[in-house]
């Protein structure tokens, strides 16, 4: 193993050099005096001469660093008056200096600076952020018009509608109908009659159908119906049975006992004056027990295809006053009907009450309309409606 060679110090190198320094004062590491010098002057300096040197970089390492020329410590300079924030004094007010659109900051106001550079180049920063927040917003709602316009609302002049914009209101319901099923759709009164069964059956079996549906849900009348199909449902099958019995079979449809004390009037009355078929106009279904207005037309329609009326129940009633298609607000049913179709074009009488009653039954509802997802939002007099107690009739 190599022996252990002591490596000279610099002052030994010096000292072979006869180069031996011998401080003579003791000088600050400030150096007001300036005389820092290289540690390499060290070996042509003479002996005689009391030197002081920077005992951190040779003049080779501040040449490769970039620093030719000796770097004097630089006090920090104290900030300009124009630098100094002012300060406010709990004393004194503020005002409210409103920063974009949603922001509101608190400072007070100093009219020597307010105008200055450096106040307004602060004020600009703090709006930069809430000036590009606002440019993004512009760009996407100008995305959206060029991907989904804004559709005018449609105005029919020929029509006098209570409502110039009918026409846009049935437009978008008949666009939100498209995307979903109602109840009225799969269990309306044209759904519950035996399609195996003869027109004739068919008929009564719709008349039967329009009768218990009265103020009852669809679902609790499309089973109603099932039960009654079950037993051949008939005239005759019905006059025969005990009004006990239907009674049960009607059970839980609304004002069950009365319907069937209806049905067991109405029975008779077809069997000995239309031969177990059911009359074939509106004035005459509407003298059957039990039967109104809104069940006359909606029969014609369902069971003779003739359209002699609107078919108005509770959601049609509902919605043409929520829509204002009705001159003035209405009480009954009846009183919308007479109002419709005083202006409602005639080729969509049949249309509009299968229409607005699913529209009823999913999206406008009577206890909570769900007015975030109608396309009327917009053009709907009755937008954002509060919600009314439910009623029995609303069903």
């Amino acid at each position: 193993m190599a022996k252990n060679v002591k490596k000279l110090s610099l002052a030994n190198k010096l000292a072979k050099k006869g180069g031996v320094i011998t401080p003579t004062e003791t000088i600050n590491k400030q150096n007001p005096a300036g005389n820092l010098k290289d540690i390499e002057d060290l070996v042509q300096a003479s002996s005689s001469t009391s030197l002081y040197f920077s005992p951190i970089q040779t003049r080779k390492q501040r040449n490769l660093n970039g620093e030719p020329q000796r770097i004097t410590n630089i006090k920090s300079e104290p900030l300009s008056p124009t630098r100094v924030p002012p300060k406010i004094k709990k004393d004194e007010p503020l005002s409210r200096i409103a920063m974009g659109s949603a922001v509101v900051v608190k400072c007070k106001v100093i009219p020597d600076i307010v105008d200055s550079p450096i106040r307004t180049n602060h004020i600009k920063k703090e709006n930069e952020p809430l000036v590009k927040q606002e440019i993004i917003q512009e760009m996407i709602e100008k995305i959206k018009r060029e991907i989904d316009p804004p559709v005018e609302p449609q105005i029919n002049p020929d029509v006098n509608a209570p409502n110039p914009l009918w026409q846009q209101h049935l437009a978008n319901i008949r666009t939100m109908r498209s995307f979903m099923t109602a109840p009225v759709d799969t269990m309306g009164c044209h759904k519950c009659a035996d399609a195996t069964a003869d027109a004739k059956t068919q008929r009564f079996q719709n008349l039967v159908a329009l009768m218990l549906s009265s103020q009852t849900k669809d679902q609790t009348t499309f089973e109603a119906m099932n039960r009654l199909k079950e037993r051949d449902l008939s005239p005759q099958t019905l006059n025969d049975m005990p009004v006990e019995e239907l009674e049960g079979l009607l059970h839980p449809v609304s004002f069950y006992k009365n319907k069937a004390k209806y049905l067991k009037q109405t029975v008779q009355i077809l069997i000995e004056k239309y031969d177990s078929d059911i009359p074939d106009t509106p004035k005459e279904l509407k003298a059957l027990p039990g039967v109104g207005p809104k069940m006359a037309h909606i029969c014609m329609a369902v069971a003779w295809n003739k359209v002699t009326g609107i078919g108005v129940d509770v959601h049609v009633h509902r919605l043409s006053n929520r829509l204002k298609w009705v001159p003035r607000p209405t009480k009954e049913p009846e009183q919308t009907r007479v109002a419709l179709e005083k202006w409602l074009p005639y080729s969509l009488w049949s249309e509009v009450t299968p229409l607005l009653v699913g529209f009823g039954q999913t999206i406008c509802t009577p206890l909570k309309p769900n007015c975030r997802e109608c396309l009327n939002k917009d053009i709907c007099p009755s937008a954002n409606i509060e919600a009314q107690p439910k009623k029995k009739n609303d069903r």
